[in-house]
């Protein structure tokens, strides 16, 4: 999909974050000429307008952005408590909003009903169980909205698991799937890296794989519950 068009320039860190992470590709621009002059060869693949930083800056830039030929959608506003206000009479200027602050999935979830009613835009691949996201296109993940620091074949085992939910693998079948046949270390490679995805997941999450005695280990809960 095309980039998404940011205002401001640099955007809150939270926002950038959150996209990189659903894996939306954006730049930033300060006003209407700015967004002009890098505005990709196949046009804007929808705009977030950050209307509480710079309200008046903010509005018009989507008078701008709406009075084009072809008005650029979807274009989703993010508005503090105390501007909702604001909104009235303006219906026009935007799609949608989002109160600020928010949460990472929520922002997701809007962005996705945005293209999915406007049919702009491809949703980038995503493995999603409860709170954990991991982003195929970026190799990206995040637990609750936070990015977790994973190497690569962390990345792959948790990729894998999560990606077939309640079913119990063995240390052999996660070594021939994850690491590859030609990989010869031992079962206790498997051991160690599970060891360290329960860590980086923290407490509240590490039970998100579980060990299956005598057999192997389990990501989330089975069909038939513990």
């Amino acid at each position: 999909m095309e980039p998404i068009l940011i205002f401001p320039d640099p955007p809150p860190p939270e926002l950038a974050q959150a996209l990189d992470l659903s894996g939306y590709p954006w730049k930033a621009a300060s006003d209407e000429l700015a967004a002009s002059r890098i505005e990709p060869e196949n046009g804007w693949g929808g705009a977030i307008i950050c209307a509480y930083l710079d309200p008046e800056r903010a509005f018009a830039l989507c008078r701008a952005l709406r009075k084009r030929d072809v008005p650029l959608e979807p274009l989703l506003l993010l508005v503090s408590g105390t501007q909702l206000g604001d909104l009235e009479l303006r219906d026009d200027l935007y799609d949608d909003f989002c109160l600020a602050p928010f949460h990472p999935r929520e922002l997701e979830a809007r962005l996705k009903h945005l293209y999915w009613n406007t049919g702009a835009g491809v949703r980038p691949e995503l493995v999603e169980y409860g709170e954990l996201v991991l982003n195929l296109e970026t190799y990206q993940a995040a637990i609750g909205g936070a990015p977790l620091d994973l190497t690569y074949m962390e990345y792959e085992l948790l990729k894998f698991l999560s990606s077939n939910p309640g079913k119990v693998f063995t240390r052999e079948t996660l070594l021939s799937r994850v690491w590859g046949y030609e990989y010869y270390g031992g079962a206790r490679t498997v051991d160690v890296h599970i060891r360290r995805l329960r860590a980086k997941l923290g407490e509240h999450h590490a039970n998100l794989i579980q060990t299956v005695r005598s057999v192997g280990y389990r990501f989330g809960q089975s069909r038939w519950g513990s």
